[in-house]
């Protein structure tokens, strides 16, 4: 019966998305629901839980040994001052970047925190022999062997062990803190290591200019005896060809290389000369060839002559007076025969200095030529002279220029050599001492604020973890999400818990909260499958007592109100529960029908009270499984089927017993009922797989005695359920 695919439920997942969907719930909303339900329920647990962390936090905070944490600021920087100045001092060309100066703060950081710089700390304040320092790190006596090279290794650890360093991002001031039980002691030692850190740096580039002096020193030595081998046999060649040198051989300048020797120097001197004398006979020879062919008085250096100009103004001064003496006296008169005679004799003064003038012209250019011959003369003879020593002068050159290579060697290292010398004693240093450390006079451990603080932050987080293991191992169904969340089941319907008075009586009141909640459970099991109202429906359960009969008989009596015919079967052949329930002593029912051929009508008994038709157990068989498991079974059921609207079979719990499978694989339908918090230990879970193993149609499951008001149930979406009341009925006081 259960094959038809038409029957099969909506799944769980689906239904409960559309309900919270419809209800504008989100999964969200009711995860946190279901975690603060579970907190809710497990408060006291948690509570528990937190006291104890604390009270333990504050016993072992209170019984700890008070320590004292003392802190050196030291500001380190990648360059240090230049106190010689950039000449003496070498410096980086170019600025650092953010990724070389974070790099050289974290170098700086792994130095503080070696095991050098302790081994430093703990020599320079005798820590191995110091009973002080052992008691403050509580050390206990057996611990110390007496033993120095063990003794230090023991304090180099502990220095390690409590030696704190930090460099915040965006500065470059680190501190330097240590704890111990002493204050004075931690002080003395963060000192101790900001004055070592900054020793053990200096020391470091004092050994580096040691080496590099020394280093710079031996190489000295070598250019000097090179530089001297060199110069030597440049003049002991010198000596054996006769070059004599005017000047430096090893001067840098390319005219002075030439002119080394006598004769080279000569030639340039010589050759210098005749070009000069060349230039002073083109000079007078210009001069003569432009007065020789001119008038005696009409040529440039005649006229310039200081004598000629005078006389030739003198001339024209008397031809001036003899012109006015002709215009007042007669030709013959004394005063003109003076005045021509004194013109005459200036005229041939003046030819004849004129003719001087020419002459000395003349006679300059003649000298000129003179004084350029002979110094071409003897330019060539310097010249060819000086082009038989060229020879000599090839292997004189290379000795020089090697020579040269040794001095400039040389100079360059003794130049490098004064400045290491010069700087080596200069203690500049890139670390300086921001703040030192003070003896604290309160104690940096136990911290009571820090340690109730972590010890509520444990306890909560511990907390949380009981709780939620606890709600992962718990499978008691509180809530009614807890139906689906545990049992991947569909929610049914929701039956509160009976206030007053048993469950049937409440249901003899249609206007009482369970009666409407079953009139609820009703309209669910209408639309249950794809066509609607499954015919053969059996309700079961986990276990016993948990209102599975008491819901078989609701849902009879609710699809009697709305005019179906319904037949109410109770299938618990081993503890009947219907016949109890409704007062009946029966001695014919449902056993009689599986052992006989009788007509089923006959068995039937009609409830006039409920309006429903009942098939009563009738007497209790010894084997009550295989009569349920027999075929006649299925007869019946079909044929119920076909007598009524519904038929609901009551069947016995499911955990210990094969009847409740056997008839869900039968029915059309299965309906399960749980009782809301009611401990099993994995109980309803067991139940569940032993019905799903026959592949029945689970409908769904129905909540039964649900308790809306209890506190654990606050942040269900059922809490303070309860159904519309009648205006004309008793209103229920609202908590």
């Amino acid at each position: 019966m259960s094959a038809d695919p038409a029957l099969q439920p909506v799944t769980p997942g689906a239904r409960y998305q559309a309900a919270y969907l419809a209800a504008g719930e989100n999964p969200i909303s009711a995860n946190l629901r279901h975690v603060f339900s579970a907190l809710r329920r497990h408060f006291w647990m948690a509570i528990a839980i937190v006291g104890a962390v604390l009270l333990l936090a504050l016993i072992s905070t209170l019984l700890d040994t008070p320590r004292y944490t003392a802190e050196t600021s030291v500001q380190i920087n990648d360059q240090s001052d230049e106190v010689l100045g950039s000449d003496f001092e070498a410096g980086n060309v170019t600025p650092p970047s953010d990724w070389d100066i974070d790099r050289f703060l974290n170098t700086q950081l792994d130095i503080l925190r070696s095991r050098g710089l302790a081994e430093r700390v703990a020599d320079r304040l005798d820590l191995a022999s110091d009973e002080r320092f052992f008691s403050a790190m509580e050390v206990a006596s057996s611990a110390i062997t007496g033993d120095q090279a063990k003794d230090r290794s023991l304090a180099v650890s502990l220095l390690r062990g409590n030696l704190e360093i930090d460099l915040p991002r965006a500065t470059r001031v680190a501190t330097i803190a240590f704890t111990s039980t002493d204050p004075a002691t931690s002080s003395a030692i963060a000192n101790a290591f900001a004055e070592e850190f900054i020793q053990a740096n200096l020391q470091r580039r004092y050994d580096s200019t040691s080496y590099a002096r020394d280093f710079v020193a031996d190489q000295l030595e070598e250019a000097r005896i090179s530089l001297e081998d060199s110069e030597r046999e440049l003049n002991d060649y010198a000596k054996s060809v006769g070059l004599i040198r005017t000047r430096d051989a090893l001067s840098p300048d390319g005219r002075d290389v030439v002119a080394g020797t006598v004769t080279t120097s000569s030639l340039v001197q010589l050759n210098d000369a005749a070009i000069q004398a060349r230039a002073a006979r083109i000079g007078a020879q210009s001069r003569w060839e432009a007065i020789q062919g001119t008038p005696l008085l009409a040529s440039q250096p005649v006229l310039g002559n200081p004598t000629v100009q005078v006389l030739m103004t003198r001339r024209a001064e008397l031809q001036a007076e003899l012109q006015a003496a002709r215009e007042r006296y007669l030709p013959n008169h004394p005063a003109i025969g003076r005045l021509e005679e004194d013109l005459a004799a200036v005229s041939r003064q003046l030819d004849s200095t004129a003719s001087q003038v020419r002459e000395s012209v003349r006679a300059e250019y003649r000298a000129a030529q003179n004084a350029q011959a002979q110094l071409d003369n003897q330019v060539s003879d310097a010249r060819g002279a000086s082009l038989a020593e060229q020879d000599q002068s090839v292997r004189y050159n290379v000795l020089a220029r090697q020579a040269d290579t040794a001095r400039s060697i040389y100079d360059g290292l003794l130049q490098r050599y004064r400045e290491l010398n010069a700087s080596a004693g200069i203690a500049s240093s890139n670390i300086a001492i921001i703040d030192r450390a003070e003896a604290p006079n309160i104690p940096s451990s136990p911290n009571v604020p820090r340690n109730m603080a972590l010890g509520l932050l444990v306890g909560l987080a511990l907390a949380g973890l009981a709780v939620f293991l606890r709600d992962q191992l718990d499978d008691v169904i509180h809530t009614p999400e807890d139906v689906e969340d545990k049992l991947d089941l569909a929610l049914l319907g929701v039956v509160p818990r009976a206030e007053d008075g048993s469950p049937i009586e409440a249901l003899e009141n249609p206007k009482s909260p369970i009666a409407e909640a079953y009139n609820s459970l009703r309209g669910a099991l209408l639309y249950s499958t794809p066509k609607g109202l499954p015919r053969i429906i059996v309700v079961t359960s986990a276990q016993a007592h948990e209102g599975k009969s008491t819901t078989s008989l609701a849902i009879a009596s609710g699809f009697a109100r709305i005019g179906m015919k319904p037949l109410l079967i109770d299938a618990d052949l081993r503890r009947p529960a219907l016949d109890k329930l409704f007062g009946l002593r029966t001695e014919r029912g449902l056993t009689n029908l599986l052992v006989s051929q009788d007509d089923p009508a006959t068995a039937i008994i009609h409830i006039d009270t409920a309006d429903i038709d009942l098939l009563p157990t009738g007497p209790l068989p010894p084997s009550p499984s295989e009569l349920l498991s027999s075929p006649r079974m299925a007869q019946l059921l079909e044929s119920f089927a076909e007598s009524h609207d519904v038929v609901i079979l009551d069947s016995p719990p499911v955990l210990g017993l094969a009847d409740a499978p056997m008839l869900a694989a039968i029915a059309d339908g299965t309906v399960f009922v749980v009782e809301a918090e009611r401990g099993r230990s994995g109980a309803l879970k067991a139940a569940l797989r032993r019905l799903r193993s026959m592949k029945p149609v689970l409908l769904g499951a129905v909540l039964a005695k649900f308790d809306p008001t209890k506190s654990g149930n606050r942040y269900s979406a059922y809490y303070g359920y309860d159904y519309y009341q009648y205006a004309a009925g008793e209103r229920r006081s609202e908590a």
